[in-house]
């Protein structure tokens, strides 16, 4: 008997690709961990295992570019359970942001010391495959980037626009000792500036990597925000969500878009990312200075807690998020963009805060005392899908703004497709399986969601990453095989 071809076969499935319109039965035949063959009636005995898909839709493997492993809890915690959560919901790629500072490893110096660590604590302990985005906090970052770049393959880096006088949560003094910088530095407008130099520079020094280099960008404005939430703070007809989105106002996300906007273009980087825009005013804003600047090229993110979720959730301050859950006619605004094609990519930003944490009891009711962030990696392709197909969006046009324009931008130039040669991570999607939301039933730590109650009617039935079955059926299966991206990827 001759030794089978392919090491699985998964057999009888509509598969959504991310180009074009149309959804195709076949078969997707795996070898050595990526697909070798896709095509109707491939017969059973060509392979060593084979998986029924049962009419069911295949997706490419979710790339989740927005995720924050690591920075509530300990990475090496983190990493194990906020991937599992992935696993669940058809992720096989996690890009984290990362930074030093408070939170995460609760460190400053300089990345040649503290990057080793965040991959030796990361090893072995991620149920898919991972990679990292790093901000420059401090101005000696700015020097690393070629050495990130060439030796440990970061592709991207980070902005956070609103961290020089405003906090994390809200209010805050005392940023110096947030970020862990030193009395000489500051994290403002000309560090932006001269990290975007410096990143252009790094391009310019890789020019077979420069397509694929890119920086990204969350657009709030401090001084707005810091006056706004003295204003709210004593206007007490607002309460909850309410009141942290007026705290933090789309008019500062919008000036921020157009700030960063310029100095792109003064500092001719060409490749910029919007990080999850959550307003109309903000999206206004990057499609102006997509106008404005047509040579720059501009990515557009939205993340599924700010398509699924408003101010009048029954969530309260655990969807408190930055920048905020919105007003209704926001959210419908950014579906309007969304299927429009003016938004790129769909994240679900990630970042498990156990409620403890998260607000604890004696601040219950309180905003402000609320930490921001949430999880939710495990939702964001069923309720995409879900809601998705109730607004008439395509399941190609899914496919791309969850897989192949994150994989395409990022430099995971195996990942985001299902087409022979690409890396076999495959989502296996039932779109007429309703359920409810419930945190009780996710491997996050968590505890608690945002979206708890939420009726879906999609849902991952399976995850297969690089051919490999790692969850089926509610349950993650076997140990952590997941790889570190070391970008941009062959």
């Amino acid at each position: 008997m001759s030794t089978p071809e392919f090491d699985l076969l998964i057999k009888n499935v509509r598969v959504v690709r991310p180009h074009g319109n149309v959804v195709f039965d076949a078969d997707i035949a795996v070898a050595g961990e990526r697909i070798a063959k896709i095509a109707p009636g491939i017969a059973a005995t060509r392979a060593k295992t084979v998986y029924d898909g049962k009419g069911r839709l295949a997706f490419p493997g979710v790339v989740d570019a927005h995720m924050h492993s690591g920075i509530y809890s300990p990475l090496a915690e983190d990493a194990v359970t906020e991937s599992k959560a992935a696993a669940m919901g058809g992720v096989t790629s996690s890009l984290n942001y990362f930074r030093t500072g408070q939170y995460y490893l609760n460190k400053g110096g300089a990345y040649k010391k503290f990057y080793p660590e965040v991959l030796k604590i990361s090893k072995g302990r991620f149920h898919v495959d991972y990679g990292y985005h790093l901000a420059p906090i401090a101005r000696e970052h700015i020097d690393e980037i070629p050495m990130l770049i060439d030796k440990h393959g970061v592709a991207s880096f980070k902005i956070f626009m609103f961290y020089g006088s405003h906090g994390l949560h809200g209010r805050s003094d005392s940023q110096r000792d947030f970020l862990m910088i030193g009395e000489d530095e500051r994290y403002d407008l000309a560090h932006f500036e001269f990290i975007m130099r410096g990143l252009q520079a790094a391009r310019e020094r890789f020019p077979d990597k420069a397509r694929q280099i890119s920086l990204s960008l969350h657009c709030e404005t401090p001084e707005i925000m810091t006056a706004y939430t003295k204003l709210v703070e004593k206007d007490k007809s607002l309460k909850g969500l309410a009141a942290y989105s007026a705290s933090r106002p789309p008019h500062s996300e919008g000036l921020a878009v157009f700030i960063a906007s310029y100095l792109a273009h003064e500092t001719a980087l060409p490749n910029i990312n919007l990080l999850h825009l959550s307003s109309k005013k903000a999206v206004q804003a990057a499609l102006m200075m997509a106008e404005v600047f047509p040579h720059i090229d501009f990515r557009r993110e939205v993340t599924i807690g700010h398509l699924m979720l408003d101010i009048t959730s029954k969530a309260g301050e655990l969807a408190k998020v930055n920048p905020p859950i919105r007003p209704r006619d926001d959210v419908e605004y950014l579906w309007e963009a969304l299927l429009a094609g003016e938004l790129d990519w769909v994240v679900s930003d990630h970042a498990c805060c156990r409620q403890e944490m998260k607000v604890p009891k004696h601040y219950f009711g309180n905003i402000w005392m609320a930490k921001s962030g949430f999880g939710g990696t495990e939702y964001l392709l069923p309720a995409l899908v879900s809601e998705g197909t109730k607004r008439g969006m395509g399941y190609n046009h899914m496919a791309r703004v969850t897989s192949w324009n994150p994989a395409q931008r990022y430099g995971l130039n195996r990942k985001g497709d299902l087409a022979e040669g690409f890396d076999a991570d495959i989502a296996i999607v039932d779109p007429a399986k309703t359920w409810t939301i419930r945190a009780s039933e996710s491997p996050s730590t968590q505890g608690y969601t945002p979206f708890e109650g939420l009726e879906l009617s999609a849902r991952v039935d399976a995850t297969f990453l690089r051919g490999h079955k790692i969850y089926e059926n509610g349950e993650v299966l076997g140990k952590p095989r997941g790889q570190y991206l070391h970008r941009p990827t062959a």
